[in-house]
């Protein structure tokens, strides 16, 4: 069950049904194979990225000298931001990166799929629990559950329209301030045993 519920707010923090727009949009000049095969690359990019950061996440706190209550408080700001920009979109349309070139590495796997939101939860979540491999089990089913989201796009916004995507990726939102919420509180809780 906790493998569940870490790969449910993984796959929220992903964010897949709000990347859809991007996604279509950085790759609309680009034919629809090329468009899967693409997709797939840059998840494999940002699945290896996060598993990194799950497995030397430790490490480089260590280095840095940082805690787990600062990366608490840290992580549970940055998703909380994530999350007004999810609920309150700005009202002026971000305009998409071009794709004269067919992207790499940025912006589809670091920061859309794999971003800061995404790589703090991860050490945190890595931080906690005892076994690698749970951490490791919820991050492959998030991706997979992200990757299928994503290649199968084109049709998931004729199917939902661009209201349906917004509405599902503000519900997102709201169930990630919860995350957030909780993830400040701990860290907040933590550095209170220290002092």
């Amino acid at each position: 069950m906790k493998i569940l519920s870490i790969a449910f707010s993984l796959f929220l923090l992903m964010d897949p049904l709000g990347n859809v727009p991007l996604f279509l949009s950085i790759l609309k000049h680009i034919p629809p194979k090329r468009q899967r095969i693409i997709i797939a690359r840059e998840l494999l990019i940002a699945l290896t990225i996060i598993a990194l950061f799950a497995l030397a996440g430790d490490e480089l706190l260590r280095f840095l000298s940082v805690d787990q209550a600062t990366v608490h408080i840290a992580g549970g700001i940055i998703l909380f931001l994530l999350c007004i920009h999810m609920i309150f979109p700005s009202s002026t349309p971000s305009e998409p990166l071009s794709a004269v070139h067919e992207p790499f590495f940025v912006p589809l796997a670091i920061p859309l799929v794999a971003g800061p939101g995404v790589l703090a939860a991860v050490m945190i979540y890595a931080g906690q629990e005892e076994n690698d491999w749970i951490v490791l089990a919820a991050l492959f089913i998030a991706w997979v559950a992200s990757l299928l989201i994503l290649l199968v796009s084109p049709l998931l916004q004729r199917l939902l329209g661009q209201r349906g995507l917004v509405a599902i990726e503000r519900l997102m939102g709201l169930i990630v301030t919860l995350i957030a919420v909780q993830m400040f509180l701990e860290g907040i809780a933590g550095f209170a045993k220290q002092i």
